[in-house]
């Protein structure tokens, strides 16, 4: 129970400073009207969280003096939570209108320092328990981000309406505790597998194991299917809180019916995606997931076409963010079962950011494309236009899965 709510802490941790830098950042950027082409951009800043293998070594090398004394893994993630808070009140002393990079540049620092924070808390969790436990750590880390993603979007964007963004992003600050209080009530498990690696090896090593256990036909099968699971989400999302303004919902709506059905909706997925793995396993769980992304996603460019329908997009929002967390714990599972405890940090790091890289990379041009297809088209057949393709992007990854599972080439 104890480790439950210590990595349900984390995971609200986990999912605060990323959902208001990649999410609640950008509706931030588009109430005080600036362009969806840099709203777009400001999705690169969360390449942090993409490119944290190359800082992952660090975490598994070394710990923090003074702080270490709460454990070898809790001291990077207590610096880290200290320095998510330290930016996060400077986010909110910056006007962006005043000063658009010195606000990117802090928000960029929040990034780093939520994915040192990630690379620690999933060493700390992948190492507390043995992998048939993994799926309730999961499960557990799953509902702490999901409740982060309702305070720090709808409770926030609620907030943000009747005090102003400065004291949003202050109080979300001061939220940042309840991660520090989930790393101090559980105690860290020693990883006597742990291989201490010198910074020349660091990946060399954890790659070289990798591709030993799976081969490198399977290997490389593997990590496509990484790369290309999240496209479909990941491109999409920093252009869903722009769009529902540009429909003319409110802040308030937003976060009253957007955000809260998401929050409800996703959490009954993650628990529906834990009740999938452990019935028909990972690969076909992974399977339903995609599927459920394709069609739900689809059903945004039918919203496209309508006047603002408070209901419709409840409807819509909730079915697809169902889907999200039963792809959510399904792709947790999935990367877990993946890594060896060898190289936990490292090789988490880098299947995560394998997963995150490609999606991370074309979402920043993302409004760079609705831009296009709203010129091209008009506003509403450009959205609708704009939905559809990112709903396409599931495509490869599907038949990816779908290979992967005819073939067995791996027992889940």
């Amino acid at each position: 129970m104890l480790k439950n709510l210590s990595i349900g802490s984390l995971g609200f941790s986990s999912g605060l400073p990323y959902i208001l830098i990649f999410s609640t950042l950008g509706v931030w950027l588009a109430d005080i009207g600036i362009d969806l082409s840099l709203i777009g951009f400001f999705a690169w800043i969360v390449l942090t969280y993409s490119l944290k293998f190359l800082w992952a070594p660090l975490i598994d090398n070394f710990s923090i003096p003074l702080l270490n004394r709460f454990g070898y893994r809790k001291s990077w993630i207590l610096l880290s939570q200290l320095l998510i808070v330290l930016c996060l009140l400077l986010l909110s002393w910056t006007n962006p209108k005043d000063n658009l990079q010195l606000f990117a540049f802090i928000a960029f620092l929040v990034a780093f320092s939520g994915s040192i924070q990630d690379i620690a808390i999933d060493a700390f969790r992948i190492e507390m328990a043995e992998l048939n436990q993994q799926g309730n750590l999961a499960a557990s880390y799953q509902f702490g981000y999901r409740i982060a993603i309702l305070i720090s979007s709808s409770f926030a964007l609620i907030f943000a309406s009747d005090f102003g963004w400065s004291l949003t992003y202050q109080l979300m600050a001061f939220l940042m505790l309840v991660g520090v209080v989930g790393a101090l009530i559980q105690p860290e498990q020693l990883n006597t597998s742990l291989k201490k690696l010198t910074l020349k090896n660091s990946i060399i090593e954890p790659l070289k194991d990798f591709l030993s256990r799976f081969g490198i036909f399977l290997a490389s099968f593997l990590l496509l299917i990484v790369a290309t699971y999240r496209l479909t989400d990941i491109v999409m999302g920093p252009m869903a809180s722009p769009f529902y303004l540009e429909k003319g919902y409110t802040l308030k709506e937003i976060g009253y019916v957007v955000k809260v059905v998401a929050v409800l909706a996703s959490i009954l997925g993650f628990f529906l995606g834990g009740l999938l793995v452990k019935t028909i396993g990972v690969k076909y769980t992974l399977i339903a997931g995609s599927l459920l992304v394709l069609v739900t996603n689809l059903l945004f460019s039918i919203i496209a076409l309508y006047e603002k329908d408070l209901y419709l997009l409840g409807l819509v929002v909730g079915a697809d963010s169902l889907a999200a967390g039963v792809v959510g714990t399904a792709n947790i599972t999935f990367l877990t079962s993946l890594v060896s405890k060898q190289y936990t940090a490292v090789q988490y790091a880098l299947l995560t950011s394998f997963m995150m890289l490609p999606g991370k990379l074309f979402s920043g041009f993302s409004g760079v494309l609705a831009n296009y297809f709203k010129f091209e088209y008009g506003t509403e057949y450009g959205w609708m236009i704009f939905f559809i393709f990112t709903s396409l992007l599931t495509i490869p990854c599907l038949i990816l899965l779908l290979l992967y599972a005819r073939h067995s080439f791996q027992d889940d």
